[in-house]
C-alpha cells in the first residue's frame, strides 16, 4: 500500500472511530440515569470479553490474549475500571460537549505522564500546554468556583485514569505487538469487578435497554480496534487532530437526542484545550525534524502525546 493510500485509509478510520466512540458515549448518557454503573459495565464487559475470545480464534490473532507484562497490564486494567466508572457518572451529570473538554485534556496529561512512566523527556512546553488546558476548563465556570459540580469531579477523574490507562497501553506496546490482550484484560477486569456489585444494584432491564448495552459493547470493541489500526497507518501527531472531530459528533448527538446546545464557555474552553494539544503536536513534529540529519537544531526535545 502506497504512503498516500495508507494516509487516506488511516484518516478515514480515525473519522469512523470518532463517530463510533461518540455514539458509545451517547449510549452511556442515554441509560446512565436508569441504572447503576455495575449493571452497564458488567454486561458490556462480558460482551467484549466474548468478542475478544472469538477474535483470538482467527489465525492472525493466535495467542493474542497472552501477555508478557502482567503487572503493567494489571495497572492498565485497574485504571480502565476507575475511568469507566468516572465516565459513567460524568456523562450522567454533564452535557456531552462539556465532557469532551475533559476528554480533550487527555493528550496533554499523557505528555506529562510519559515522563515518569515511560522515561520520555517532558519539557516546559508540555507544562505550558497543560496550564492552557486548565484555563480552558475554567471557561466552563463563568459563575465562579461555586458552579463546580460532582459531575466535573468525575469528569476530571475520568480523564486522569483514562490517560493512565492509555500510557500503560503504550508501555505494554513496547514489548508486545499483538493488541487483542489490551482489549481483553481491561474488559475482563471491568466485568469481574462490576459483577461483584451486580446483585446489590440489579434492576430488571427491558429488551430495548439490553439492546443498547449490546450496541455499546459492540461500538466500543470496534472503535478501539480501529484506532489501533489507524495508529499503524498514520503517525500519532496526524491522528490526534482528527480525533478532535469527536467534539463535533458530541455536539450533534447532544443536540439531536438530548436537546443540549453548548454555551460559549464550553466552545471557548474546547478551543483553548484543542489549540494546546495542537501546539504539542507541532512541537513533536518539529522535534522529529530536528533529529533528522541536517535538520534545524532545537532547544527542547520531543513530547509524545499519542494515546
Amino acid at each position: 500500500m502506497t504512503g498516500l493510500r495508507s494516509a487516506v485509509l488511516g484518516a478515514a478510520l480515525v473519522v469512523v472511530y470518532t463517530a463510533l466512540i461518540s455514539s458509545a458515549d451517547a449510549i452511556t448518557k442515554l441509560i446512565a440515569g436508569s441504572y447503576a454503573p455495575p449493571q452497564l459495565y458488567a454486561l458490556s464487559g462480558l460482551i467484549v470479553v466474548v468478542l475478544s475470545i472469538i477474535a483470538d480464534r482467527h489465525p492472525s490473532q493466535r495467542r493474542g490474549l497472552a501477555t508478557t507484562r502482567p503487572v503493567a497490564m494489571a495497572v492498565r486494567a485497574v485504571a480502565t475500571v476507575a475511568a469507566a466508572v468516572s465516565f459513567f457518572y460524568g456523562f450522567r451529570h454533564l452535557p456531552l460537549a462539556d465532557m469532551f473538554l475533559f476528554i480533550a485534556l487527555m493528550p496533554l496529561l499523557a505528555g506529562l505522564m510519559s515522563g515518569p512512566i515511560l522515561g520520555e523527556h517532558v519539557h516546559p512546553a508540555a507544562w505550558g500546554a497543560l496550564l492552557a488546558g486548565f484555563v480552558g476548563v475554567l471557561c466552563l465556570f463563568p459563575a465562579g468556583v461555586q458552579s463546580v459540580s460532582a459531575g466535573h469531579g468525575f469528569a476530571l477523574a475520568a480523564s486522569v485514569f483514562g490517560t493512565l490507562s492509555m500510557v500503560m497501553a503504550r508501555y505494554i506496546g513496547r514489548f508486545e505487538r499483538k493488541t487483542l490482550a489490551q482489549v481483553f484484560y481491561p474488559n475482563l477486569a471491568i466485568c469481574c469487578t462490576m459483577a461483584v456489585a451486580l446483585p446489590f444494584v440489579w434492576t430488571p432491564m427491558p429488551l430495548a435497554d439490553l439492546g443498547w448495552v449490546a450496541a455499546y459493547a459492540g461500538l466500543l470493541f470496534a472503535a478501539r480496534w480501529l484506532l489501533v489500526v489507524a495508529l499503524r497507518l498514520l503517525t500519532a501527531y496526524a491522528v490526534t487532530p482528527l480525533m478532535n472531530l469527536q467534539f463535533v459528533w458530541m455536539v450533534v448527538l447532544g443536540a439531536l437526542f438530548f436537546n443540549e446546545i453548548p454555551g460559549w464557555g464550553t466552545v471557548l474552553g474546547v478551543a483553548i484545550v484543542v489549540a494546546s494539544g495542537l501546539f504539542l503536536i507541532w512541537d513533536q513534529i518539529a522535534g522529529a525534524e530536528a533529529r533528522q540529519p541536517g535538520g534545524p537544531r532545537r532547544r527542547f526535545g520531543r513530547v509524545r502525546t499519542d494515546p
